[in-house]
């Protein structure tokens, strides 16, 4: 298994035996702490600091499991380009319904009876977004956990975006509530893997990675998967008292202007306003109305870039992914608006 995921483009490395974590650093890693880009150990081809050491090197790869065949195989989400949904089913306390989706409101006439894991709340994200649950997704490989969880993986059609690894549990980047995401600075358990819970096997017919699709590249856009892109010095920010913004075309403008507004009062608090979820919302409604005719897609790009970048002129490329993924999501939704405009 080793072999066929490096020969899919996939890094991987060793896992301990019959175990789901990394194989153990070398007795001086282990006694010395420093930083794995710093450790002689990986250049030298030793396994130490797990996806770290990834590699899709033939060489290498049968080097390690000749020296240790009951090793499993463990890849390495981020330069493989992997987004990975892992999806558990622990027994656990369910939380407060303010956290089973952050960012997304569960109002009282939502009856949550019988939601216990990450299948329930990644089933409500998706019918939230009238979307079909990912668990359902026959067009991807997906893998069966030996604790009844679920890995989803999906290929990432646009590298030059990365996403962060989080945990369902985590109360500052999270996607679900027991939905965990694998990319970059995280690792997956390749199918066929076996631990002493059981084995990592694969779900129906696919074998493949499907491209991400564009809803859920929104969502992990909209709960701060996305790390803002470092930018170096950009030039000062025309006053807006120079530059006017752009309206949108009277058809769209009663449903669309009241949420750039939204967007580009962010630009008087630096922090803490809200605004990937503003402009995601903002891009998802002028997705739908350019579908349904009332403005181009050009129109809108525009609008929102220009919007976007004035209120948070440091993160361009951030905005960028924001408004795409959420426009590529709202154009699955034809909008009309209703009365005159």
């Amino acid at each position: 298994m080793a072999r066929w995921c490096a020969a899919a483009g996939w890094p991987v490395h060793p896992l301990a035996p019959r175990q789901k974590t990394p194989a153990a650093n070398c007795q001086a890693c282990r006694d010395n702490r420093h930083n794995p880009a710093d450790c002689p150990c990986i250049a030298s081809g030793r396994w130490c600091h797990g996806f770290h050491a990834a590699t899709t090197s033939p060489e290498r790869i049968d080097s390690w499991w000749w020296a240790q065949p009951r090793f499993g195989v463990g890849v390495s989400c981020g330069p493989a380009n992997l987004v990975v949904f892992d999806v558990d089913a622990h027994h656990a306390e369910v939380p407060d319904r303010s956290r089973l989706l952050p960012g997304i409101p569960i109002g009282p006439q939502v009856t949550l009876t019988g939601l216990a894991t990450g299948f329930d709340t990644l089933a409500l994200l998706a019918a939230v977004r009238r979307q079909p649950s990912p668990a359902e997704d026959e067009g991807t490989l997906r893998v069966r956990t030996p604790s009844g969880g679920l890995h989803i993986w999906y290929r990432n059609p646009n590298p030059e975006i990365r996403y962060r690894s989080s945990t369902g549990s985590s109360p500052r980047v999270a996607l679900a509530w027991q939905v965990d995401i694998r990319s970059d600075a995280g690792y997956i358990v390749a199918p066929s893997t076996r631990t002493t819970a059981g084995t990592y096997t694969r779900v129906g017919e696919a074998r493949r990675p499907a491209s991400l699709p564009a809803w859920l590249a929104s969502e992990l856009a909209r709960t701060g998967h996305v790390p803002p892109a470092r930018t170096p010095d950009p030039a000062p920010a025309v006053p807006a008292a120079r530059m006017p913004r752009r309206r949108a075309p009277k058809a769209a403008s009663r449903i669309l202007e009241p949420l750039l507004d939204q967007v580009a009062a962010c630009a008087a608090v630096p922090e803490g306003a809200g605004f990937t979820e503003k402009l995601n919302r903002a891009a998802f409604t002028a997705g739908g109305l350019a579908q349904g005719g009332h403005l181009t897609e050009r129109e809108a790009r525009t609008l929102l870039l220009e919007t976007a970048n004035r209120a948070r002129p440091h993160q361009e490329r951030r905005n960028v992914v924001i408004i795409e993924s959420a426009l590529s999501a709202g154009a699955q939704r034809p909008f009309h608006p209703k009365g005159r405009s």
